[in-house]
């Protein structure tokens, strides 16, 4: 029986199952974690895949029972706890292939980008909305704070969607299949990260407003730093790339640093 307050919403279907993991682009050689693996039927599969899957349950009837059903496989490691407070940064080099409970998708994946030193991919089936928002080029309404956050560390690329009935219990929206390749470096060179991100997240703390009204608590002539930048003062801030974000930041850090 699934439980609400954990977000449970599983899949049987084997063939969705099997296109999952043939979009992780896994080999015998690799560990796999998989966060909160339900009644195992991605796990025999990943099992029979990789070298070793570790699988961490927070249910502990599920965990449980996985115990029992897993008990033959020198492969699979099965952990009780929470996936927010695993120590990934001790896995070694890993990758993730996981139905994420929706509730916890943007701190999972922010949780796992912490320990994107071992972290190869992400492939994770999530909520349909938010997959195309980490996925969305700019320009587009799904373009924001998260699409920038992700894209600055991984290569984030839309698979297959999968319907709200394929799941039981049905969830309300449709999921997706989203893999996300980590970067060996980030997508951009920034001068201060902690920067670039303030910059982003004031800049689209007021989607609707005009960057040089958006980003006005910066100080100084924020028209006059936004052109010498390069940017338009009067664009949005869905319209611009990370690259243009990237020089707006070290631009603005300049500027503050000469205070």
């Amino acid at each position: 029986m699934a439980k609400k307050h954990l977000g449970q919403n599983f899949l049987y279907d084997s063939s969705i199952l099997a296109r999952i993991v043939d979009a992780a682009g896994l080999s015998a050689d690799d560990t796999v974690i998989e966060i909160g693996p339900g009644p195992g039927r991605l796990t025999r599969l990943l099992a029979e895949a990789v070298k070793k899957v570790i699988a961490v349950e927070l249910d502990q009837d599920l965990y449980e029972r996985l115990r029992s059903e897993f008990v033959g496989y020198r492969n699979v490691e099965l952990i009780h706890g929470d996936a927010m407070k695993f120590p990934y940064e001790n896995v070694g080099r890993f990758k993730v292939v996981s139905n994420i409970p929706y509730y916890i998708t943007t701190p999972i994946i922010f949780r796992l980008l912490e320990a994107k030193g071992n972290l190869e991919s992400m492939t994770l089936t999530i909520q349909k909305e938010v997959a195309e928002r980490i996925a969305a080029a700019p320009g587009g309404k799904d373009y924001g704070v998260l699409s920038i956050m992700v894209q600055y560390h991984a290569m984030p690329e839309m698979q297959f969607i999968i319907p709200k009935e394929a799941f039981r219990p049905a969830p309300k929206v449709d999921s997706a299949v989203l893999y996300m390749k980590i970067l060996e470096k980030p997508s951009v060179e920034v001068e201060d990260e902690k920067m670039f991100f303030r910059v982003v997240k004031t800049a689209f703390s007021q989607r609707r407003k005009t960057l040089s009204n958006s980003l006005k608590g910066f100080g100084g002539d924020i028209k006059a730093l936004l052109t010498a930048a390069g940017i338009d003062p009067g664009r949005r801030p869905e319209t611009l790339g990370l690259k243009e974000f990237a020089g707006l930041a070290d631009s603005l850090l300049k500027f503050q640093n000469k205070l």
